[in-house]
């Protein structure tokens, strides 16, 4: 579904991503990890549109992103929940959701897919007329997730999902994750809780430096103790 070759970014001249290569399959999940600053929230920006690519390719469903702005690369099917959510907290979680679907026209199938959205997290239609800013942690992140599948994406990529989340939410976002997939959706998953993003992911990635330098299944990855010392920090 998604091919990403040689892909380098950089700020103000300090390269960022030094040819990172990465494929994401139809219908799984997908965990790219490593430490702070090594250029995970990058990848997901730069495929998103965020970021402008100085070098590389990118492809979903075989067609070519480059040049693409962001706006233009949602309705294809590609949709990124940020870190830190950026909800938008002065309006109410039913706005937020609404604005997730800002791309599409058709809004029959807008409501349609809010009904299907307060089905999957119910905790949602509890609070519809509530502001945003005003709920957990936890509750934001489900809201996030939400407002990210609004765009009735099929790929769905979140920049750490767990950020700023009490530990028992975070095991309910992922189980979530999970759920999307076995929907349709495609995940890429940034995640600094390494262990569970690994345990559920099919594929992992470590990017370290700017660079993958290993690749392999989630758990082959957790079984190894070697990569758990020196790439995991586990």
């Amino acid at each position: 579904m998604l091919e990403v070759r040689a892909l380098r970014v950089s700020y103000g001249g300090v390269l960022a991503l030094s040819g990172v290569d990465l494929d994401v399959a139809r219908g799984s999940i997908v965990a790219l990890v490593g430490g702070n600053g090594n250029g995970k929230s990058t990848t997901l920006r730069a495929i998103a549109g965020l970021n402008r690519a100085d070098a590389g390719t990118i492809r979903f469903e075989g067609r070519p992103l480059q040049g693409l702005p962001a706006c233009q690369r949602v309705p294809l099917g590609l949709s990124l929940v940020p870190e830190g959510r950026r909800l938008f907290p002065r309006l109410t979680v039913q706005r937020n959701l609404e604005l997730g679907a800002y791309t599409r026209r058709d809004r029959a199938e807008v409501e349609a897919s809010l009904e299907q959205v307060y089905a999957d997290f119910p905790i949602l239609v509890e609070r519809r007329q509530q502001l945003a800013g005003t709920m957990s942690g936890g509750e934001q992140q489900m809201l996030a997730i939400a407002r990210g599948l609004m765009a009735r994406p099929r790929l769905l990529m979140l920049d750490e999902p767990s950020w700023g989340i009490a530990p028992k939410f975070v095991t309910k976002v992922l189980d979530t994750l999970q759920r999307i997939r076995e929907g349709g959706v495609t995940v890429l998953l940034v995640e600094q809780n390494l262990h569970q993003a690994l345990a559920i992911a099919d594929h992992g990635y470590v990017i370290q430096t700017g660079r993958i330098v290993l690749q392999g299944s989630g758990r082959e990855l957790l079984a190894d103790d070697g990569v758990r010392r020196a790439y995991l920090g586990l």
